[in-house]
This record gives C-alpha cells, sequence and structure tokens, in this order.
C-alpha cells in the first residue's frame, strides 16, 4: 500500500501507549489519583469562593468559580455544584479548618501520580514519604495559584463585560470564551510542571513542553464529549447511583482525565529514551 509507509510508524509509536491504557497498573493509579480528586474537590472549591469573596471582596471572580464550574460540568452536575455553593450556610468563611482538609485531601493527588511517572521513566525509587508530602503542597500552591490567577482574568473581564453593558447570550458567549483563552494556557502550565517536576528524576522542559500542550487540548476536547453525552450519563447515574450520582460523575471524568494525562507521561517517557522502539 502506498500509505503504509506512513501509516506503520505512527502506529508503532502510539500504539505501546494505547496499550499501556489497558494495562491493570494504569487503571489503579488513575482510580487512587480520581478518588483523590473526588475527596479534594469540595473543599477546593469552599476555599475558592472563600478566597475570592473573604479575602479579595470580589464578586466578579467568585461569580468566575460559577463559570469555571459550568465550563468543566455539563448540564444538571453543574446547576447543582452551583446551586450548592451559592447556599449562604454551605459557604463559610476561609478558616483553618477548610485548609488542612484541602492540603491533606490534595496531598493524595500527586502521590500516585508521582509513582506512575516513575514507573513510566523507569525510575526504580520513589521519594520518601516526608519529602512525596513536601512536592505535593508545593504543587499545590502552585497549581492553586495558577487557578486564582485565571480566576482573576475572568473577573476582570466580566466586569468589563458590565461596564461595556453587553448582556444576554452575548455577554455570556463571551464570558465563556475569555474564560477559555485564560484558562487553558494555565492548565497546559500546570501539566508542564506535572510531567517536569514531578517525576523523581531529572527531565528536559523542552521533551515536556509539546506534550503538556497537546494533553492540555484533549482534555478540553473531553469537556464537549461531556456535553454531548451528559444527559444519557446522567440518566443512568441517577438510575443506579441515586444520590451519589454527582459524586460518581466527578469520579469517572477524574479517572478519565488522569489516564490521558498518564498516556502523556509515557508517550514522553518511551520517546525521551535512546531506543524509541524499547
Amino acid at each position: 500500500m502506498a500509505s503504509d509507509p506512513f501509516f506503520r510508524p505512527w502506529w508503532t509509536r502510539v500504539r505501546p501507549t494505547l496499550h499501556y491504557l489497558l494495562e491493570t497498573e494504569a487503571h489503579v493509579y488513575a482510580l487512587a489519583t480520581a478518588a483523590s480528586v473526588m475527596l479534594a474537590f469540595y473543599p477546593f472549591l469552599i476555599v475558592m469562593v472563600s478566597f475570592c469573596r473573604d479575602i479579595l471582596h470580589w464578586k466578579a471572580a467568585e461569580q468566575a468559580v460559577y463559570v469555571a464550574l459550568g465550563d468543566f460540568f455539563a448540564g444538571e452536575q453543574g446547576r447543582f455544584l452551583v446551586y450548592n455553593l451559592k447556599l449562604p450556610w454551605e459557604v463559610p468563611r476561609l478558616d483553618v479548618t477548610a485548609m488542612v482538609l484541602l492540603l491533606f485531601t490534595a496531598n493524595g493527588v500527586f502521590e500516585p501520580l508521582e509513582v506512575a511517572l516513575n514507573r513510566a521513566w523507569g525510575v526504580t525509587t520513589n521519594r520518601s514519604y516526608l519529602k512525596n508530602q513536601l512536592v505535593s503542597l508545593a504543587f499545590i500552591f502552585a497549581c492553586g495559584g495558577l487557578a486564582i490567577l485565571s480566576l482573576m482574568f475572568t473577573g476582570w473581564n466580566q466586569a468589563w463585560i458590565a461596564h461595556a453593558g453587553i448582556g444576554g447570550w452575548m455577554g455570556e458567549w463571551i464570558e465563556r470564551l475569555f474564560f477559555k483563552l485564560a484558562a487553558i494556557p494555565l492548565s497546559v502550565c500546570a501539566l508542564f510542571l506535572i510531567y517536569w517536576k514531578l517525576p523523581n528524576r531529572q527531565v528536559e522542559p523542552a521533551r515536556v513542553a509539546p506534550v503538556a500542550l497537546v494533553v492540555g487540548l484533549i482534555l478540553e476536547a473531553l469537556k464537549y464529549v461531556n456535553l454531548l453525552i451528559a444527559p444519557m450519563l446522567q440518566s443512568k447515574l441517577d438510575r443506579e447511583y441515586k444520590i451519589f450520582q454527582h459524586s460518581v460523575t466527578i469520579l469517572l471524568w477524574s479517572f478519565v482525565a488522569t489516564l490521558v494525562v498518564l498516556a502523556g507521561a509515557h508517550w514522553t517517557a518511551r520517546h525521551g529514551r535512546k531506543d524509541p522502539l524499547s
């Protein structure tokens, strides 16, 4: 076949990563990470809303949290989360307890990720528990800072829309467009930091930057997949999980997103070795 010289090298490069995603090991890492994301998710939202409301005293930034939720979760799931966050008794003033709970649960996100990235790069020695906690804490502050920066950009945009008198569907469309323009580069930056600094070895920044960009765009595309299948998925989860359906939705999408992140790590590590077919 004339296309065979093109197709075979492409398939040879992609096949090992697809095979990796079907292995039990990848699913264990992804499920452990997704469980930690589910535990940290609501405390993180509470801290973000409280920070914008009680520290920044910025209504537009608080509203940006709700815009982000509507962007990540389609339909009933997003409306449910936004409704509960807007209840005045659901989001207390920012306190030490919420911060400690967030730090404790969010640390669990990076523990299985480090082990998975180490395995992908062929690293046999993981960081000690204490070092892992310190590194995870640094990632929490870095990723939290990027999230706050994204909210601030969106808040400034909302203030501009209100000042310009743009309302209705046009104002909402501009608001969501600006959020995506701000959020995607910051998400790519967070992925770049994870691929670069989380493995327990030296990684060349130039090697992981393109993969972070591609993975960030794939994760953005998954949001549109969610929009398409959300009604069917929510109907099924409502029948089978009832009051737990929203938690299960967060767990499922975190699991899928983690597999995409791990695929990027596996691809980078394989093609970072001297023998690309090893």
